[in-house]
């Protein structure tokens, strides 16, 4: 079962935090990030927690 976070993400797009739930990731150096989709515009969105 994936690892899921729900909080606030900045959209490029919209040029606001929107709420959203999101699957989290750890990328090749080792940081955990949450990624989203944008309720309003679609756009994906990235959150950085910090390091597993």
């Amino acid at each position: 079962m994936a690892e899921t976070w729900s909080g606030e993400f900045y959209c490029v797009k919209c040029k606001e935090k929107r709420q959203a739930e999101g699957e989290v990731k750890v990328n090749e150096k080792g940081t955990r990030m949450a990624k989203a989709v944008c309720p309003v515009c679609s756009t994906n969105l990235n959150r950085i927690l910090g390091k597993a």
